[in-house]
């Protein structure tokens, strides 16, 4: 008499990946180095820039900061949301040997956002002197709290 082989497939829910977390959409046009210099002085952080960048596919990747900081138990992330490529497009004719910069975005939804701050901790509100400070850098034109449960994109964030 043969055995049956019953096989069990396992679905793991997108909840079970799902991360206590506070994201802010930053609007400047400081270099990343800068506003996380910036960052560091008025946030009394020590954003340290990540040797690996944060890969998407095989081509695009975002640099990163990142600061664990164990006395408040947070861990802050400060990323960018672009990544320009340059791309040389096959075309005969005048402008054949011109290339093209192609721009990415982390969060696509957010397109207009230059960077994102990612404050994971227990709390996932919103501290308001937060953002306070950072509206207070001359170079930053806004910042506020993105919605995280309405990204579609979420799990670029997952790192």
């Amino acid at each position: 008499m043969g055995s049956v082989i019953m096989q069990t497939t396992h679905k793991i829910s997108e909840d079970f990946y799902e991360e206590n977390f506070t994201l802010l959409a930053v609007h400047s046009s400081l270099e990343d180095y800068a506003l996380a210099y910036a960052f560091n002085a008025i946030l009394k952080l020590r954003l340290r820039r990540v040797k690996e960048d944060l890969d998407i596919s095989d081509m695009i990747s975002f640099p990163y900061f990142e600061w664990k900081d164990d006395m408040n138990h947070r861990y802050w992330t400060l990323i960018t949301n672009t990544y320009n490529m340059e791309e040389f497009p096959e075309s005969r004719g005048l402008f054949q040997n011109e290339s093209a910069f192609v721009r990415y975005h982390l969060i696509p939804e957010y397109r207009e956002v230059d960077y994102f701050l990612k404050i994971e901790e227990d709390e996932m509100s919103a501290d308001p002197s937060v953002i306070k400070a950072i509206l207070t850098i001359p170079e930053i034109i806004t910042a506020y709290p993105v919605d995280i449960s309405r990204l579609k994109s979420r799990h670029n964030l997952i790192f």
